[in-house]
C-alpha cells in the first residue's frame, strides 16, 4: 500500500523547543489529525479493496491453469506458464500489500500514542474518534464478509459433477476467501479503533506542562 512518508514522532524532552503550550498543541494537533487520516481515511479503505480485487483477479488466473488442465486443452503447455506468472503477479503483491498495510497501522498508533502523551487538548482529541469514518468501515467490511462467505459456500455447496469443474470450485470458494479475508481485516481495523479511542481518548485530567 503505497503513501507518503508518516509524519515523524515529537522529539525527546531534551530537544523540544516550543515555546509555549499553545504553539506545542498545534503541531500536535496537526500530526494527530495527519495520522488520523492516514489510518483510518476513506483512500485506506479503496487501498484495501484493492489489494484484496488483485487477490481475487490473481486467484482467478491460476484457476484458469486448473480448468485448462482438465479440459485437456492442448494450449496448456503455452497458456498455463502464462496464466500461472501473471495469476502469481496480481496475487503475491496483493498480499505484499495488505501485510505492509498491517505494519505501518502499527507504526500509526504508536507515532499517535506518543504525540497524544505530550499533552491534553479534548477539542483537538475528540475529532480521532472519527465515528463516521469507522462506521463506514465497519459496516462495508461487513457487507464484504458477507458476499464473500455467499460465495465460498455457495461454490462449494452448488458444484454439480458432469456441469462444474474443479477449476470453477476452486475459482468460486478462493475468491470467496480472499473477499472474506479482506472484510475481516477491515472489520478488526475498525473494532480496534473503537477500543482504542474508549482507551485512549476517555475524559481524562490534563496533561498539561509536558512541552516544558
Amino acid at each position: 500500500m503505497p503513501s507518503r512518508a508518516l509524519p515523524p514522532p515529537p522529539p525527546p524532552v531534551q530537544l523540544r523547543t516550543w515555546p509555549d503550550r499553545q504553539t506545542l498543541l498545534t503541531d500536535r494537533g496537526m500530526a494527530l489529525d495527519e495520522l488520523r487520516k492516514r489510518h483510518l481515511g476513506v483512500g485506506r479503505l479503496l487501498l484495501l479493496w484493492l489489494c484484496g480485487a488483485g487477490a481475487v483477479v490473481g486467484w482467478a488466473l491460476l484457476s484458469l491453469v486448473i480448468q485448462l488442465f482438465e479440459d485437456e486443452d492442448p494450449l496448456v503447455f503455452v497458456m498455463g506458464p502464462v496464466f500461472a506468472i501473471l495469476g502469481l503477479g496480481a496475487l503475491v503483491p496483493s498480499v505484499i500489500g495488505v501485510a505492509l498495510g498491517i505494519r505501518r497501522d502499527r507504526k500509526i498508533r504508536e507515532l499517535t500514542d506518543a504525540w497524544l502523551a505530550l499533552d491534553s487538548d479534548p477539542a483537538s482529541d475528540a475529532r480521532l474518534r472519527s465515528p463516521g469514518v469507522s462506521t463506514v468501515w465497519l459496516l462495508s467490511s461487513v457487507v464484504l464478509c458477507a458476499l464473500g462467505l455467499w460465495a465460498s459456500l455457495g461454490a462449494a455447496a452448488t458444484a454439480e459433477p458432469g456441469r462444474d469443474t474443479y477449476g470453477d470450485v476452486a475459482f468460486g470458494m478462493g475468491a470467496g476467501l480472499f473477499m472474506w479475508l479482506t472484510g475481516l481485516i477491515g472489520i478488526r481495523k475498525a473494532l480496534g479503533h473503537y477500543r482504542w479511542a474508549v482507551r485512549r481518548l476517555s475524559p481524562a485530567p490534563a496533561r498539561g506542562g509536558a512541552h516544558r
